[in-house]
């Protein structure tokens, strides 16, 4: 039977293979003596919108580099799982840690979990963004785990969040090529820039980045939880 992780994986690797080779049509190789930092400088706040310069590179200016480092990270996250999960007895549960340890886990667990979404919701605004943002939550998850070792994150909810965000960036920029834009061109208008609601489609990016690096580090550090308990 194909798992739930197994299923996301060969829809994000499909979905990946075939947006590289339509964006590798449009490409077009010429060199240029223009230099690139003072013209994002210049033309980013109108262009795309963002009044975080660098979000308009990462997600705008070189959308398709981001899109190749999240399938590094996918890479290895999936590979480490595959490694720490395959033949393993199952783990022993340790105790539970004691009053200050569990009390502060759940002081910490809703304080990541606002941290990690503002970073995200903002990084368009300002320094942050979809990964940062994205490893705060996957923390988030993981300290309650610190305290109560015998809580474990459900791998299946896991797999399809990581699925899902991964399709949704994929798609996101599919649409902006089916409108006759390049990939990953800002959708629904620039909006009031330094607003929250600015910049386009970039703030759904950044959600559907936030949300897959803090699925597939959290599934991986769930892996090495369950491999120091079995050692």
């Amino acid at each position: 039977m194909i798992s739930m992780r197994s299923a996301t994986s060969a829809v994000f690797l499909v979905g990946l293979a075939m947006l590289i080779a339509a964006v590798y049509q449009q490409l077009s190789f010429y060199g240029s003596s223009v230099n690139l930092g003072q013209a994002i400088n210049s033309m980013a706040a109108n262009q795309v919108g963002t009044a975080n310069l660098v979000t308009s590179v990462v997600l705008a200016y070189r959308g398709l580099d981001t899109l190749i480092e999240l399938s590094i990270l996918f890479a290895a996250a999936t590979a480490g799982g595959m490694l720490l999960g395959q033949g393993k007895p199952p783990a022993k549960t340790s105790p539970d840690g004691g009053f200050i340890l569990k009390a502060g886990a759940d002081l910490f667990f809703p304080l990541l979990l606002v941290v990690g979404i503002y970073i995200i919701f903002h990084g368009h605004l300002t320094p942050g963004g979809g990964f940062q943002g994205g490893v705060i939550l996957a923390a988030a998850f993981f300290v309650p785990m610190l305290a109560r070792p015998g809580h474990r994150l459900e791998q299946r909810w896991i797999s399809l969040i990581e699925g899902l965000a991964g399709a949704s960036f994929i798609f996101i920029g599919l649409l902006a090529m089916i409108g006759g834009g390049a990939f990953l061109t800002p959708l629904f208008g620039h909006g009031e820039l330094g607003s929250l609601l600015s910049a386009g489609s970039l703030p759904l990016l950044y959600t559907a980045v936030g949300l897959k690096v803090g699925a597939e580090l959290a599934g991986l550090l769930a892996h090495l939880a369950d491999a120091e308990a079995v050692d």
